[in-house]
C-alpha cells in the first residue's frame, strides 16, 4: 500500500508523498511491535518454538488463550511475514515460527533478542496520559509507574550482553582487568535493576565480592531471585539510594546504563567517588550517542530519543530537584558531571561493538590513555 497521490506533481508534493509514506510505514511498525508484544507475552511465540507448528486451536490449547483471538494474531503475523504459514488444508491453516524469528523472539540468551523491545514500548504506551501530564507541568513518572513490562524488558534486553560479553570487554582493558580479578576485590554495581551485570561480574571475576545497589526494591527482589548458587556466596544486593554507600570501600565502581536515568548524577558519581579506595576507579556504561546533536540522526539516535521522550526523561524528571538528563546524554555532558563529583580523570575506553554502548572511566588522578 502507498498513500502516494497520484494528482501530486514536482519536488514540494512529492516530498509531501515521501513524508506521508514514511508515516504509514511507521504505523505499521508500530502495529508490528504492539503484535510481537502480544505474543511474547501471552507465550504464542514460545509456543510456537516448543510445539512446533500449529493451528490457532491448537495454540490457543497449549497456552490457555482463546482461539478466535489466536487466529487473528496469527494471521496477522502471516501476514507481516514473521510467521510461516501452511494452507494445504484452508479451512485448518497451520502456522511456524521460522529459526531466526524464533532466536530474535525467543531466545533470551541471544545477543539478537529483541521481544523486550517490544515490551520497553508498550509499557510506555500505557502510560500515555501520565506522560502528557508530565509534559504540560514539568512533573514525571517514575520508574515504579510503568511497572514490569519496563523493569523486564530492560533486564532482558542487557542480559545476554552482560552474560556473554562483558568479561570479554572488560579482559580488553589490562589495567582494569587486573584490578578487578586481584583477590579480594570489591566491586560495587550501582543502578544494577535485575542484577544481571553484578551477577556476570561475579563470574568473571571468581576471587571478588561484588554488591549491587538500586533504589528500586522491585529490582532487587529479581536481582535476589535471580542469583545462582555458584555466585551467592560472593554477591549481595541493597535496596537504596548513593547514600547507602560505605565510605573507602570499592576497588571499581560500576554504573551500567543509568547515570542519564538519575535525577541527581553528580550527588550520586561523588558518592561512588567518596566509596572508592585510594587508586580506585568508577566505570560508566551508557548510551554510544553521537558526540554532539546533529539533525537528522543516525538510528542510535532516533531509538536513543525515543527511550529518552517515553521512559527516561519522564523517570527522571519524576524526582526534584532534577538534572533532567535523558537517554541522549553525551561524553560531554558526563564529564562534567564527573568534573563536578570530584573526578579529575576522564576517559573513554577502548570498548567496542558492546551493543548499543560505550564505557567511560572516572579516576581521581588524571589519565594519559
Amino acid at each position: 500500500m502507498s498513500v502516494s497521490n497520484p494528482a501530486n506533481s514536482g519536488s514540494a508534493s512529492g516530498a509531501v508523498d515521501a513524508l506521508a509514506q514514511r508515516i504509514l510505514d511507521a504505523g505499521l511498525g508500530a502495529v508490528d511491535l504492539l503484535s510481537i508484544h502480544v505474543g511474547d507475552r501471552l507465550g504464542w511465540y514460545r509456543s510456537l518454538a516448543a510445539d512446533g507448528p500449529s493451528t490457532a486451536t491448537e495454540l490457543a490449547d497449549h497456552t490457555s488463550t482463546h482461539a478466535r483471538y489466536a487466529r487473528e494474531w496469527l494471521e496477522q503475523q502471516a501476514v507481516t511475514g514473521l510467521l510461516e504459514v501452511d494452507t494445504s488444508d484452508p479451512d485448518t491453516p497451520r502456522f511456524s515460527l521460522p529459526p531466526a524469528a524464533a532466536e530474535v523472539l525467543t531466545d533470551a540468551t541471544s545477543l539478537s533478542y529483541l521481544a523486550p523491545l517490544a515490551r520497553m514500548f508498550a509499557g510506555s504506551a500505557g502510560q500515555l496520559p501520565a506522560l502528557l501530564d508530565a509534559y504540560r507541568t514539568g512533573g514525571g513518572v517514575g520508574w515504579a509507574q510503568f511497572g514490569a513490562d519496563a523493569r523486564e524488558s530492560q533486564a532482558d534486553m542487557n542480559r545476554p550482553w552482560y552474560e556473554r560479553e562483558l568479561a570479554g570487554a572488560l579482559d580488553s582493558v589490562p589495567d582494569l582487568h587486573a584490578a578487578l580479578r586481584t583477590p579480594g576485590a570489591r566491586i560495587a554495581d550501582i543502578g544494577c535493576g535485575a542484577g544481571w551485570s553484578t551477577i556476570a561480574l561475579a563470574r568473571a571475576y571468581p576471587q571478588s565480592r561484588v554488591t549491587g545497589y538500586d533504589i528500586d526494591e522491585p529490582s532487587i527482589a529479581m536481582a535476589v531471585a535471580n542469583t545462582g548458587t555458584d555466585v551467592a556466596e560472593r554477591v549481595d544486593f541493597h535496596a537504596g539510594s548513593a547514600t547507602v554507600l560505605p565510605p573507602s570501600e570499592f576497588d571499581v565502581v560500576f554504573a551500567f546504563e543509568c547515570v542519564h536515568d538519575m535525577p541527581d548524577p553528580v550527588g550520586v558519581l561523588a558518592a561512588a567517588r567518596r566509596s572508592l579506595r585510594p587508586g580506585g576507579v568508577a566505570v560508566v556504561m551508557d548510551e554510544a550517542v553521537a558526540d554532539t546533536f546533529t539533525a537528522p540522526g543516525d538510528e542510535t539516535e532516533r531509538l536513543m530519543y525515543g527511550f529518552s521522550l517515553f521512559v527516561c526523561l519522564p523517570d527522571g524528571m519524576s524526582h526534584q530537584p532534577s538534572a533532567g538528563t535523558g537517554t541522549v546524554m553525551r561524553p560531554h555532558t558526563l564529564e562534567s558531571y564527573a568534573t563536578e563529583a570530584g573526578f579529575t580523570g576522564f576517559e573513554i575506553l577502548p570498548i567496542e561493538n558492546f551493543g548499543l554502548w560505550r564505557f567511560y572511566r572516572l579516576t581521581t588522578t588524571p589519565t594519559t590513555g
